[in-house]
């Protein structure tokens, strides 16, 4: 991997820090800071709770690096704990929300538009407008946790398929799955919305 322009080994660098070199984690993460980070906020949706799920995330990683299998990609090693992570978390806000289950935007606040990636299957100067971008933020963020798991892996992070699997610990045919059907539900829940913009156009991401 190449980071402004100087070759990363990794392996190198992890073997530092397992013999002693805590600095060199520092340089080993920064480059997934930010990947890390936007799984954690675009599945917790509050910029407080990410934060600390990101900082979690990389303090296990740092305890349990001497785990990691060099057969698999730091990358993908990270991100499976930052997803771990935001789960956790997750199912701690539900346990300690009972009484308000059907409440699915938590506190009401409005979800952070500035995170996630334009599609590029959708026409660029739909992109252009905010409204949209908040749209795609939205559905992105109402779908089912596994769904939206592996359609931010996928579309977001830009994981290989097998990557993907490795991540979430299941098959590439469940990952093909899962996201398929995530792009049905977000075509089914956005094309009426897009259309309501421009009825003139036929809008569908996939077709």
């Amino acid at each position: 991997m190449k980071v402004d322009g100087e070759e990363r080994d990794e392996t190198k660098m992890i073997a530092a820090v397992l013999a002693g070199d805590r600095q060199q984690f520092h340089t080993l993460i920064r480059p997934y800071e930010r990947s890390v980070y936007v799984m954690a906020l675009s599945m917790l949706r509050q910029e407080a709770d990410a934060e600390d799920a990101a900082q979690e995330a990389f303090l296990k990683a740092f305890r349990n690096l001497g785990k990691f299998r060099a057969d698999s990609k730091f990358s993908t090693w990270l991100i499976s704990i930052a997803l771990n992570e935001a789960r956790s978390r997750l199912r701690q806000r539900k346990n300690a929300k009972l009484d308000s289950l059907d409440d699915t935007s938590d506190d009401g606040s409005p979800i952070a538009p500035a995170m996630l990636r334009d599609w590029r299957e959708i026409p660029s100067e739909a992109l252009e407008r905010q409204e949209v971008r908040l749209m795609l933020h939205e559905a992105v963020a109402e779908l089912p946790a596994n769904y939206r798991e592996i359609f931010l892996l996928r579309e977001v992070e830009e994981l290989s398929v097998n990557e993907s699997a490795e991540a979430l610990g299941i098959s590439t045919a469940s990952v093909k799955v899962r996201l398929h059907r995530a792009r049905l539900m977000l075509q089914k829940k956005l094309a009426p919305q897009l259309k309501q913009l421009n009825p003139k156009r036929r809008w569908s991401p996939w077709s």
